[in-house]
C-alpha cells in the first residue's frame, strides 16, 4: 500500500460531481460490513481502538458532514499516523523540544547558546526535536547533529524552510496543520527548552505550560534559556509576576513549572535532574502512580505526608510494586512505585514534590 504523509491527490471534480449522499440502503450495507469487521478486530491487539476509529468515521457519513470538514479530519489523521510511525523506533529515547525564533542569525549569541545546548543534550543521550526551520531551530539541530535530531516542519507561505541539518532525513515530518504538529511536540517530548522568539515561540511555550498546569499533559522540565546576561526571559517573567500572578490569575506554585537561566550548564542540569529519580507517571481512577528509580524510604514518605498532604484527598502516600493496571508495561515493571490520591489540580505543587523526590 502506498505510504502517505497527508499529501493525497484530490479526486477530480468530474468524478466527485457524479457522487450522491449515502442512501439508507447503502448505510445498511455499510453497517452489515461493520458488524462482520468489528468482531474480527476485537480479536487483534489494539483492534478495539481501530474499530472505534472506523465506527466514528462511518458516523461522519450518517451526520452528512461537509466535505471541507471531512478533508480536515482525514488530513489530520494521516499526519498523526505518519508522525507516530516515524517516532515509533525511538520511543524509548528521551527527547527535548527546542523552540525559538527562525529569524535569529548565526552571529547572535542566542544562536550560539542554542548550538551548545543541542550539543550538550545529545552528549547526554537525548534526541533534539525542533520545528526544522532556521534560526534557533537550525542551531539546536546543528549542535546535536543529524542522527539525534527530529524535525516537525510546518508548511507556510513564507519564512519556513527546512534547515540543512535535517533536510531529507527520515526523521523529518511535514505538517499542514499547526494543531497536529503541536500535538506531536507534546506527545513525544520529555522536556522543553525555549530560546528568545516571537509569536510562535510564545504560542508553544504557553500551550505546554497550560497543558501541564491543567493536568492534560504529564509533568516535564521546561527551561527558558537566554544568552549570557540576556534579559528576554527576565522581562517576560516580570509580566508573569505583575499581570498574571499579581492579579491572581495563576497560583504562586505555578512558577515552579519552569526555570529561567542564562547558563547552559544550569539548563542541561535542570532537564537531566528531573529524571534523576522520577521516571514517569500515570493515573488509574483516583490513584496517581509515580514510577521512581529508587524506592522511597519511610522517612521520605513521612516527609511527603507532612509537606504535600494538601494536594491529596486523604493525605496518604505509600510505596509498592507495579499496579495490576500496568501489566502491559513490562519494560518498567521492576521500577518502584509511589502511590497517592493526587487532586490533579495543584500541578505546581506536584512539580515541587517531584523536585523533592529527585533531590533525595
Amino acid at each position: 500500500m502506498r505510504e502517505s504523509n497527508a499529501n493525497d491527490v484530490e479526486v477530480s471534480q468530474e468524478s466527485y460531481s457524479k457522487r450522491t449522499r449515502a442512501t439508507p440502503q447503502q448505510m445498511q450495507q455499510i453497517d452489515t460490513l461493520l458488524q462482520k469487521l468489528i468482531p474480527m478486530l476485537s480479536e487483534v491487539q489494539e483492534g478495539d481502538q481501530v474499530a472505534d476509529i472506523i465506527e466514528a468515521a462511518v458516523k461522519l457519513l450518517r451526520d452528512k458532514t461537509n466535505r471541507g470538514d471531512l478533508k480536515l479530519i482525514r488530513t489530520a489523521m494521516a499526519e498523526l499516523r505518519y508522525a507516530l510511525k516515524v517516532f515509533a523506533p525511538y520511543r524509548d529515547t528521551r527527547k527535548i523540544s527546542v523552540f525559538g525564533s527562525a529569524r535569529t542569525p548565526e552571529t547572535e549569541a542566542d544562536y550560539q547558546a542554542a548550538v551548545e545546548f543541542g550539543r550538550r543534550m545529545a552528549e547526554h543521550g537525548w534526541m533534539v526535536t525542533t520545528g526544522a526551520g532556521g534560526g534557533i531551530m537550525a542551531a539546536a539541530h546543528g549542535g546535536a547533529g543529524r542522527d539525534p535530531s527530529f524535525g516537525l516542519a510546518i508548511r507556510l507561505p513564507f519564512e519556513q524552510t527546512t534547515n540543512r541539518y535535517i533536510e531529507g532525513d527520515k526523521k523529518l515530518v511535514n505538517f499542514k496543520y499547526f494543531f497536529t504538529r503541536k500535538l506531536m511536540f507534546v506527545r513525544t517530548s520529555h522536556a522543553m527548552a525555549a530560546f528568545p522568539g516571537g509569536f510562535g515561540t510564545m504560542d508553544e511555550l504557553f500551550e505546554v505550560l497550560t497543558l501541564i498546569q491543567t493536568g492534560k499533559s504529564v509533568p516535564m522540565p521546561i527551561v527558558l534559556v537566554d544568552k549570557k546576561g540576556g534579559r528576554f526571559w527576565v522581562q517576560w517573567q516580570q509580566y508573569i509576576h505583575q499581570q498574571l500572578l499579581g492579579r491572581k490569575l495563576i497560583s504562586p506554585a505555578d512558577l515552579s513549572l519552569y526555570k529561567i537561566t542564562d547558563n547552559i550548564d544550569t539548563a542541561v542540569e535542570e532537564v537531566c535532574r528531573f529524571y534523576r529519580n522520577y521516571h514517569s507517571m500515570r493515573y488509574y481512577r483516583d490513584t496517581t502512580i509515580i514510577r521512581l528509580q529508587h524506592k522511597p524510604t519511610d522517612s521520605q514518605l513521612k516527609h511527603l505526608e507532612n509537606h504535600y498532604a494538601d494536594i491529596t484527598s486523604d493525605g496518604k502516600f505509600h510505596a509498592g510494586p507495579a499496579h495490576k493496571v500496568e501489566a502491559d508495561e513490562t519494560d518498567i515493571a521492576q521500577l518502584p512505585r509511589l502511590f497517592c490520591k493526587f487532586n490533579r489540580h495543584d500541578q505546581g505543587r506536584f512539580r515541587q514534590m517531584i523536585d523533592f523526590l529527585n533531590d533525595v
